[in-house]
């Protein structure tokens, strides 16, 4: 798989231990980013942060969290897809001044950072990373003596992209969805509240609200600011209408099975995208399986729908961290044979239909291939529950350029060839949408047109 996962952000009010809630949260978002970790508090004075590389349960221990104290927090999981890799880019950010502090955890990504920053560094603002939420944050504290509100407002009316932000002061919580709804965001009601009042939560996906025991309330709209604090709930929607357009790889690949995202149920689009491919790409087999973990979903739609029965056929070593940095290409590679196996018993002397999410460079894919013929397959069929991605997403999705994208530079035979399968079929676009049942989403990195006008990247 040649994606990266995006970010997950998460917010909390009111729940008196709102740091250990982020913890339990950000773990339950692990997935959507192991580059770096952070929570920052608020004890009703003081905002308090601790950030780091690694994984969640790598940089919190319990000694952090004598420090973070309080009941409005906002923590993140990141992923580079805006600046590099490095500790100065993890977040989330915080800013302190005269008129107090306030933090950010942002997923997504923006198209007109970089301007942004000239502009505000003409200004006279400095920065110390290379993210794109630092510019954000800038933006907020510039406007800030005008109040929190007006201060975000003016912020999102000048912020083109894609965008799910959970913002703190030391006393209040805001979330925001960017016009387009193309990053997730939901908001959902924890119990533990503090002084007897209402305890909410803000997270990228509805599994998070179910790590801290709460209930999903709804999604966050696109183009709403919805503001958390002692008053309760306030939701501001700016005066501009846009097309709701969810990123499609929500279904495909980030999201975790277990969430639901705009109403739809992630795994039941997957099954969904696996009984359509069955009806548009038959093939005779004995066996259907699937690449794990995205590609399960959709393997056991396409074993019910074709009658062909599912086993389990690879499996995941869950250990090996996506931490873990290869010097070399070939080495990075040669890591699908740690990271999958075959199980022999399932697949010798059977013609295999394999399903995956996508292919991005072919490399994995063909890696796939070798470990299911060393297991003895007879006939190793590869089936795609996404479209052929053949262009790149500047909306917050790590891709390749254009050129190291698989389908944009080969034919359908020319891949089959390349990654070694006996046969090959992605689901058509048209497929995709008939199993959603709707056309409410971002296709930009299958069709090349995105919601947002983007400076094109070759």
């Amino acid at each position: 798989m040649g994606f990266h996962d995006e970010c997950g952000v998460v917010g909390i009010y009111g729940a008196e231990n709102a740091a250990a809630l982020s913890y339990f949260a950000l773990t339950s978002l692990q997935h959507r980013g192991q580059e770096s970790a952070g929570i920052a508090v608020s004890d009703g004075e003081t905002i308090h942060l601790h950030k780091d590389m690694g994984l969640v349960s790598d940089v919190f221990d319990k000694d952090h969290f004598e420090d973070l104290k309080g009941s409005v927090a906002v923590g993140h999981v990141r992923y580079a897809t805006a600046g590099g890799r490095t500790i100065e880019n993890a977040q989330p950010f915080l800013n302190t001044f005269k008129l107090g502090g306030i933090a950010l955890a942002h997923n997504g990504q923006l198209v007109n950072y970089e301007p942004l920053r000239e502009m505000l560094e003409d200004s006279g603002s400095t920065f110390s990373s290379t993210s794109d939420t630092e510019v954000i944050l800038k933006l907020i504290a510039r406007s800030y003596k005008k109040g929190l509100e007006a201060a975000v407002v003016n912020t999102i009316q000048l912020i083109k992209g894609s965008y799910a932000l959970c913002i703190m002061t030391e006393d209040t919580v805001i979330g925001v969805r960017d016009p387009n709804g193309i990053r997730p965001l939901c908001l959902g009601k924890i119990a533990g509240a503090h002084n007897g009042k209402d305890a909410y939560i803000l997270a990228s996906e509805s599994c998070a609200i179910d790590s801290c025991n709460g209930e999903f309330v709804r999604d966050i709209e696109p183009g709403e600011i919805i503001i958390i604090n002692k008053n309760g709930l306030k939701s501001i929607h700016l005066e501009e209408r846009t097309k709701k357009q969810t990123c499609i790889f929500e279904y495909v690949y980030f999201a975790r099975p277990d969430s639901v995202i705009d109403g739809i149920p992630v795994q039941e689009a997957r099954y969904r995208m696996g009984k359509v491919l069955a009806e548009e790409s038959p093939v005779e087999a004995d066996v259907v399986i699937g690449v794990p973990d995205s590609g399960i979903g959709a393997a056991q739609g396409y074993a019910r729908a074709s009658g062909i029965p599912y086993v389990t056929g690879i499996i995941k070593n869950k250990y090996i961290g996506r931490t873990f940095i290869a010097p070399t290409q070939k080495e990075r590679e040669n890591m699908v044979f740690v990271k999958l196996n075959a199980i022999r018993s399932d697949l010798e002397g059977k013609r295999v239909i394999v399903i995956d999410d996508s292919i991005v460079r072919g490399t994995t894919s063909r890696r796939l291939v070798q470990i299911l013929r060393r297991a003895g397959a007879k006939e190793v069929h590869f089936r795609v529950s996404s479209s052929p991605v053949k262009f790149p997403c500047y909306l917050g999705i790590d891709t390749p350029s254009k050129n190291e994208l698989i389908s944009s530079t080969h034919e359908l035979e020319e891949i089959r060839k390349e990654i070694g399968a006996d046969s090959l079929a992605f689901i058509s676009l048209e497929g995709m949408i008939k199993a959603f049942g709707e056309d409410t989403f971002c296709k930009g990195c299958f069709s090349g047109e995105y919601p947002v006008a983007c400076a094109r990247k070759v």
